[in-house]
């Protein structure tokens, strides 16, 4: 896992996500940056898709609902931040 700050930690505590949903965002999901020197990494179609072949039906079907979670890393690569997207992410 990233070095967190402590307003990931806390974050990370009221919304519910796990060290684990953090791992898998990390190790699979899809990176943009946001434009103001920090990257949005969250779990796209392909994001998905590789998570799948990579852990296997039964394993992704345990962890599905928590897909919708997205991490801000700072340029040094800290966890900022982390939170349940509601919209699509701009990748403009």
């Amino acid at each position: 896992m990233q070095p967190l700050t402590r307003h990931a930690s806390i974050r990370m505590q009221q919304r519910g996500i796990t060290p684990d949903t953090v791992d898998a965002l990390l190790a699979f999901g899809a990176k943009e940056y946001d434009h103001r020197g920090a990257r949005v990494v969250y779990f796209d179609k392909q994001a998905r898709s590789r998570m799948l072949a990579k852990v296997g039906v039964a394993h992704y079907k345990l962890i599905e609902g928590k897909l919708n979670a997205y991490a801000v890393l700072s340029d040094d690569g800290d966890l900022i931040t982390v939170g349940h997207r509601h919209k699509r992410i701009n990748r403009h």
